[in-house]
Protein backbone atom coordinates (compact mmCIF):
# COMPACT_ATOMS: atom_id res chain seq x y z
CA UNK A 1 0.00 0.00 0.00
CA UNK A 2 1.29 3.29 -0.43
CA UNK A 3 2.04 6.08 1.61
CA UNK A 4 -0.70 8.58 0.47
CA UNK A 5 -3.56 5.43 0.55
CA UNK A 6 -2.37 4.80 3.96
CA UNK A 7 -2.29 8.33 4.98
CA UNK A 8 -6.10 8.27 3.22
CA UNK A 9 -7.35 5.85 5.20
CA UNK A 10 -5.48 7.54 8.99
CA UNK A 11 -7.76 10.95 7.56
CA UNK A 12 -11.01 8.22 7.34
CA UNK A 13 -10.72 6.38 10.69
CA UNK A 14 -9.50 9.53 12.64
CA UNK A 15 -13.16 11.52 11.21
CA UNK A 16 -15.22 8.16 12.30
CA UNK A 17 -14.04 8.03 15.53
CA UNK A 18 -14.38 12.22 16.33
CA UNK A 19 -18.25 11.71 14.93
CA UNK A 20 -18.62 8.68 16.98
CA UNK A 21 -17.13 10.26 20.42
CA UNK A 22 -19.27 13.41 19.40
CA UNK A 23 -15.97 15.37 19.02
CA UNK A 24 -18.10 17.53 15.68
CA UNK A 25 -19.96 20.41 17.68
CA UNK A 26 -21.83 23.43 16.34
CA UNK A 27 -19.67 25.79 17.40
CA UNK A 28 -21.15 28.35 20.16
CA UNK A 29 -21.60 32.11 19.21
CA UNK A 30 -20.87 35.34 20.89
CA UNK A 31 -24.16 35.99 22.91
CA UNK A 32 -22.75 39.70 22.97
CA UNK A 33 -22.67 39.91 18.82
CA UNK A 34 -25.80 38.03 18.40
CA UNK A 35 -28.25 39.64 20.73
CA UNK A 36 -26.33 43.53 20.73
CA UNK A 37 -26.23 43.71 24.36
CA UNK A 38 -24.19 46.47 25.66
CA UNK A 39 -20.70 46.82 26.37
CA UNK A 40 -20.07 44.34 29.50
CA UNK A 41 -20.22 45.82 32.87
CA UNK A 42 -18.24 44.83 36.30
CA UNK A 43 -21.41 45.40 37.93
CA UNK A 44 -23.38 43.33 36.63
CA UNK A 45 -22.07 40.18 38.39
CA UNK A 46 -25.00 37.72 37.49
CA UNK A 47 -24.42 38.13 34.21
CA UNK A 48 -20.72 37.85 35.02
CA UNK A 49 -20.89 34.90 36.92
CA UNK A 50 -21.84 32.60 33.90
CA UNK A 51 -18.03 33.18 32.47
CA UNK A 52 -16.80 31.98 35.70
CA UNK A 53 -16.12 28.05 36.82
CA UNK A 54 -17.08 26.80 39.73
CA UNK A 55 -13.70 27.06 41.56
CA UNK A 56 -13.93 30.59 40.35
CA UNK A 57 -11.66 31.17 37.36
CA UNK A 58 -12.42 32.85 33.76
CA UNK A 59 -13.97 30.44 31.56
CA UNK A 60 -11.63 29.93 28.41
CA UNK A 61 -13.27 31.28 25.07
CA UNK A 62 -13.81 28.03 23.66
CA UNK A 63 -16.03 27.55 26.51
CA UNK A 64 -17.71 30.42 26.67
CA UNK A 65 -18.17 30.96 23.12
CA UNK A 66 -17.30 34.66 23.46
CA UNK A 67 -15.78 36.28 20.14
CA UNK A 68 -12.30 37.91 21.29
CA UNK A 69 -12.97 41.20 21.75
CA UNK A 70 -15.76 40.15 24.14
CA UNK A 71 -13.74 37.81 25.79
CA UNK A 72 -11.15 40.46 26.32
CA UNK A 73 -14.01 42.85 28.32
CA UNK A 74 -15.29 40.38 30.22
CA UNK A 75 -11.74 39.50 31.28
CA UNK A 76 -10.84 42.75 32.17
CA UNK A 77 -15.05 43.30 34.05
CA UNK A 78 -14.09 40.07 36.14
CA UNK A 79 -11.02 41.28 37.68
CA UNK A 80 -12.69 44.57 38.28
CA UNK A 81 -15.60 42.99 39.99
CA UNK A 82 -12.43 40.88 41.86
CA UNK A 83 -10.91 44.02 42.98
CA UNK A 84 -13.93 45.84 44.14
CA UNK A 85 -15.16 42.73 46.02
CA UNK A 86 -18.43 42.00 43.91
CA UNK A 87 -16.68 38.19 43.17
CA UNK A 88 -14.88 36.08 45.30
CA UNK A 89 -10.80 35.39 43.47
CA UNK A 90 -11.64 31.83 44.92
CA UNK A 91 -14.60 30.04 45.89
CA UNK A 92 -13.92 28.29 49.09
CA UNK A 93 -14.21 24.77 49.37
CA UNK A 94 -16.78 23.03 51.59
Amino acid sequence: MRDFDRDRERDHDDDFDRKRRGGIQKRRVCRFCVDKLPDVDYKDTSMLRNFISERGKILPRRLSGNCATHQRKVAVAVRRARQIAFLPYVVSAG
